[in-house]
């Protein structure tokens, strides 16, 4: 191999996302904004028009979503064609190339099985045999997608949150075989581009579609209802539940309230709304029966034992208060009306 041939190979982008798509386009533009070149790669042939139509929408995509983040005060607006040029578009006659030296390739095709049957055994020809594997859905299973993979011990699921560029969460699924240093590989580079990755099982919903799903659904029953208008219910979600669940992960939520709240209000929901829709699962009867109740009783989902309890309410009034004042609706008491 020659010099030019080595100086090629090792320039070429560390990461690529294959399926240029909205996806696609978003984990583009995360890479390069945190200083990485990743190849956005279209594995489908086309035309040379057709190809082209493509290349300048999604490139055309990418440099507005960053100019879009320069007027916000994100980036400057000379940073703009600097990051969108870490960005190389592929074509499929291109893809074995930029694939060669991939180390962490996600697969964004469109959601259906045949689709990605078809991708990775595109992908199992081109990238090496260390490289990290994953799908970018947010419908099909793990289980069912780990099996289209060679040594799918180094293959996962990276569920990203729109859009991919700003949320920082990111929702890394693993089956059975997973490798555990592939998983530390991965969570890794995902936290080295600022990325926060939490990790879930082989569950269908991930974490955050599971439980906004059913969020989004009552909120439309609620409409359907007539129980309040879609403008209410706004106003609801993002200045009362938005902001404590910002100050307070779900589960701690739980324990700062008292599993026992939980527990009698679903009962009284189970009651009068659905019996169905509101039952509590089974573990926080559990927990009430052994006084398991949370923060008060000392132990619940967390354990509290010698914890500073006082402390740790004024963190969460602390977390609470930011968030409120950041929302700009915090309006003190009137000076003539404190003693």
């Amino acid at each position: 191999m020659t010099a030019t041939e080595t100086n090629a190979i090792t320039s070429r982008p560390r990461f690529a996302a294959v399926g240029a798509g909205r996806m696609g386009r978003g984990i583009a533009i995360a890479f390069a904004w945190a200083g990485h070149r990743i190849a956005l790669i279209d594995l489908r042939p086309r035309e040379a028009d057709a190809w082209q139509r493509l290349h300048d929408e999604a490139l055309g995509e990418i440099k507005a979503s960053l100019a879009a983040l320069a007027q916000l005060g994100a980036l400057r607006a000379d940073q703009v064609d600097t990051i969108a040029a870490r960005v190389s578009m592929v074509p499929s006659s291109g893809a074995a190339a930029a694939l060669e030296t991939a180390e962490l390739v996600f697969e964004g095709v469109p959601e259906r099985l045949d689709a990605k049957r078809e991708a990775f055994a595109q992908l199992n020809r081109m990238c090496r045999a260390d490289a990290i594997l994953t799908s970018t859905t947010s419908s099909i299973l793990i289980t069912q997608l780990a099996a289209l993979v060679e040594r799918p011990e180094r293959f996962l699921n990276i569920h990203w949150l729109n859009p991919a560029y700003v949320i920082p969460v990111v929702e890394l699924s693993t089956h059975a075989g997973t490798s555990p240093d592939v998983l530390a590989r991965a969570k890794a580079l995902m936290e080295s581009i600022g990325k926060l990755p939490v990790v879930c099982g082989p569950t269908p919903g991930y974490i955050v579609p599971r439980l906004q799903a059913l969020v989004m659904n009552e909120a439309a029953r609620m409409v359907e209802e007539g129980a309040a208008t879609a403008e209410e219910i706004d106003k609801a979600t993002r200045y009362g539940l938005g902001l404590r669940f910002a100050a307070l992960g779900v589960v701690e939520f739980i324990d700062f309230g008292g599993a026992d709240i939980l527990h009698h209000a679903s009962r009284e929901m189970a009651g009068s709304i659905d019996a169905a829709r509101y039952a509590a699962p089974a573990v926080i009867g559990t927990m009430v029966e052994q006084g398991h109740l949370g923060l008060k009783s000392g132990a619940g989902f967390y354990d509290y034992d010698g914890r500073d309890v006082a402390a740790y309410r004024r963190d969460v009034l602390g977390r609470t208060l930011a968030q409120v004042k950041d929302a700009g609706l915090w309006r003190p008491p009137a000076k003539d009306t404190l003693p």
